[in-house]
């Protein structure tokens, strides 16, 4: 299951991570959101060992999400020691997910 995580634990948590790091920004009456989740679950089973999953939900954490601009969703940001290294905004295939956590594990 993918891990929830706050405006109050998401600064540490991100900063503080060893592991590459996909935040999916959602709100849970968005479909694709929905849709892109079953994705994630999949992808997460697949990485565990070499990234984190976050999800974020934009109704209850502000914050976060008007830090990184989010206006709409999904919106997966991607991070790398700390730093956002790449951004999709609405939903991807498993494949182009993969890849870009492939470029992101590589990097």
């Amino acid at each position: 299951m993918l891990k929830e995580i706050n405006d109050e634990n998401f600064e540490q948590l991100i900063s503080e991570s060893e592991k590459p790091i996909l935040l999916d920004f959602w709100a849970p009456w968005c479909s694709p959101c929905r849709a892109l989740s079953v994705l994630l679950e999949e992808i997460f089973s697949e990485y565990h060992t070499k990234i984190l999953v976050f999800k974020l939900n934009v109704d209850n954490n502000p914050k976060a999400s008007s830090k990184y601009g989010i206006r709409s969703i999904p919106t997966m940001i991607f991070f790398k020691n700390g730093e956002k290294k790449d951004i999709h905004i609405g939903i991807l295939s498993k494949e182009d997910i993969r890849k870009k956590l492939d470029t992101l594990i590589n990097s």
